[in-house]
C-alpha cells in the first residue's frame, strides 16, 4: 500500500513512519507533508524516499528545497500543496493527521480521488461532517478512523448485522490530568499541570482538552458522524487505566469492547490494514498484570464542557465549530498566562451563547463560524 501521510512530523505522523519501517514489504511513502520542522522533514524524506514534500509554511519549503536538492524529491510549500498531496494518484491511502481545521480540505482531496482515509483528525468530522460524509457516500469511500476510541469501537463494530442491533457506544476517557478535582480547586491551575496525562503522551492541545474533557466533548461529536449514531446513544465513561479503548453495548445488552496497551500504534496500523491484521512488535497486553480496571460516571458539573458538547452535537449546524473554535482560541490564550483554566470552558460555553447556528452549512460559513468563534473569545470573553 502507498501512502500519503499528512502532518508526518506529529506524533501519529512519526508513529505512522514507525508502522512503514517495521513493514516494508507491505507500506511505502508517497508523500509527506509538515509545515515548520524541515529538519525532520528532510531526514523522513531521505529515510523513505517520497514522491513529494509538502512544507504548509511557504520558507520552511523554500529551505527544503535547498536541503533536498540532491535527491530529486519534489518540493511544494503552502496550504494548496497538502491538498495536492492528499490528491496524489500513485496513493493508495492518505493518513490524515494535520492539526485543526486544516485536515478539512486535504481529507476532502483524498475522498475525491477514493483513497482509504485513515482519520486521526477530530475537527474534520466534527466542523464539516456534513460535508465529510457526503464526499464519502458519493465516491464509495471509506474513512477507517484512527483514535484510539474511534478504532475501538469501529472494531467492536465488525460482524454486526447492521447498525439497528447497537444500543448504544459507550467512550472510554482516561480523566485527564485533573480527576476527582473541582471547580473551585481548578481555577488557579498552570499551564505546565495542565499537560500532563497519566496514560498517553500526546501533543500540548490535546493534553490540555483531555484535562478539560472538551477532548472527549470531540470525540463524541466525531463519533456521530462516523458511525450515524445520535449523540444521546453516546455515553462518555470514566477509566482511568486506558486498557479498554472503547465498547458498543447492543440491543440484547451484550457489550464487546476493544482492549489493549495504551499503544497509538494498533489503531494507526488497523486503518492500513483492515480487514486483515498483522503483528506489531512491543505492545502485548497482559491480562493478568493488569491493575484492577475501574468504570466511573464523569462528573459532568465540573467538567462541563461534555454537556456542551452534547448541546452541539443535538443542535448540529455551525454549532461544534463554534464549539471547537472557541476552544482552540481559549487554550491558546491559556497557554499564553492570558486566561484561566477554568475560564477555557467558560469561553467556550460564552461563544455558543452568542452564536446564530446555520443548519446543513457550506464549507465557507464553517470557515465563517469558526472565525466568529474565536473572535468571541479573544475580543469578547477574554477582553470583557
Amino acid at each position: 500500500m502507498k501512502l500519503t501521510i499528512l502532518g508526518s512530523t506529529g506524533s501519529i505522523g512519526t508513529q505512522t513512519l514507525s508502522i512503514v519501517r517495521d513493514n516494508p514489504e507491505r507500506f511505502s511513502v508517497t508523500a509527506i507533508t509538515g509545515n515548520r520542522n524541515t529538519a525532520l522533514l528532510e531526514e523522513q524524506a531521505r529515510e523513505f524516499r517520497p514522491e513529494l514534500v509538502c512544507a504548509a509554511d511557504e520558507q520552511s519549503a523554500a529551505e527544503l528545497r535547498v536541503r533536498l536538492a540532491d535527491t530529486g524529491i519534489r518540493v511544494l510549500g503552502g496550504a494548496e500543496s497538502i491538498k495536492e498531496a492528499a490528491a496524489l494518484p500513485a496513493a493508495d491511502a492518505a493518513v490524515v493527521s494535520v492539526v485543526g481545521m486544516a485536515g478539512i480540505e486535504p481529507t476532502i482531496e483524498a475522498l475525491r480521488t477514493r483513497k482509504r482515509v485513515a482519520l486521526a483528525n477530530k475537527e474534520t468530522l466534527v466542523a464539516a461532517g456534513n460535508i465529510i460524509k457526503r464526499y464519502e457516500r458519493e465516491y464509495s469511500n471509506r474513512i477507517i478512523p484512527v483514535d484510539s476510541e474511534h478504532s475501538a469501537i469501529f472494531q467492536s463494530m465488525l460482524g454486526m448485522n447492521g447498525k439497528r442491533e447497537i444500543k448504544r457506544i459507550i467512550l472510554t476517557a482516561s480523566g485527564g490530568s485533573f480527576y476527582g478535582k473541582k471547580l473551585d480547586e481548578l481555577r488557579d491551575v498552570t499551564p505546565e499541570q495542565a499537560l500532563h496525562n497519566p496514560n498517553w503522551d500526546m501533543g500540548a492541545k490535546v493534553t490540555i482538552d483531555s484535562s478539560t474533557l472538551v477532548n472527549k466533548g470531540l470525540e463524541m461529536i466525531e463519533a456521530k458522524w462516523l458511525f450515524d449514531i445520535d449523540i444521546d446513544r453516546i455515553k462518555v465513561v470514566i477509566h482511568r487505566q486506558s486498557i479498554l479503548h472503547s465498547a458498543v453495548e447492543f440491543v440484547d445488552n451484550a457489550v464487546i469492547a476493544q482492549l489493549g496497551a495504551p499503544d497509538m500504534r494498533l489503531p494507526i496500523q488497523f486503518a492500513l490494514t483492515y480487514p486483515e491484521r498483522v503483528p506489531i512488535r512491543d505492545n502485548e497486553l497482559d491480562l493478568c498484570g493488569c491493575a484492577d480496571l475501574t468504570f466511573e460516571e464523569p462528573d459532568t458539573e465540573t467538567f462541563y464542557a461534555l454537556e456542551l458538547a452534547k448541546r452541539a452535537g443535538r443542535e448540529g449546524g455551525t454549532l461544534a465549530a463554534v464549539f471547537n473554535g472557541a476552544d482552540e482560541a481559549a487554550v491558546g490564550l491559556f497557554m499564553e498566562g492570558k486566561l484561566s483554566y477554568t475560564g477555557i470552558t467558560e469561553a467556550v460555553a460564552y461563544a455558543m451563547d452568542r452564536h446564530k447556528n446555520i443548519q446543513d452549512p457550506t464549507l465557507e460559513e464553517i470557515y465563517a463560524a469558526d472565525k466568529e468563534a474565536r473572535a468571541a473569545v479573544t475580543a469578547g470573553f477574554a477582553g470583557r
